[in-house]
């Protein structure tokens, strides 16, 4: 949540131009949350192949039998995704009711 305060800190005048040229609060919304669902999944990504990674370094070196099931890939993904969404909704409601003028005039 807190990479996302700060992007959209930073990214107020950005905000502010796309709502003077007609964005709506819903499109400025929608572009955080996916970046904050985004931003996760390639957390998630790195999570597992870091998981599949130390799993064949123990299998190959101790001899250790681990299975690597698609369920639990698809169950990582999945709570990447949901933490994404849940942690990324305030950012984004932030950023969408951003006052045009104010966003425009910011800095």
């Amino acid at each position: 949540m807190n990479i996302m305060l700060v992007s959209v800190t930073e990214r107020t005048r950005e905000i502010g131009v796309r709502k003077a040229l007609g964005a709506t609060r819903r499109n400025i919304l929608f572009q955080f949350l996916i970046e904050a669902v985004t931003l996760c999944l390639f957390g998630g990504a790195i999570g597992v192949a870091l998981g599949v990674g130390g799993a064949v370094v123990l299998r190959d070196s101790f001899g250790w039998s681990a299975a690597l099931g698609v369920t639990s890939v698809a169950l990582a993904f999945g709570f990447a995704s949901g933490i994404g969404l849940l942690f990324g909704v305030w950012p984004a409601r932030r950023a969408s009711a951003l006052d045009p003028i104010e966003a425009l005039r910011y800095e």
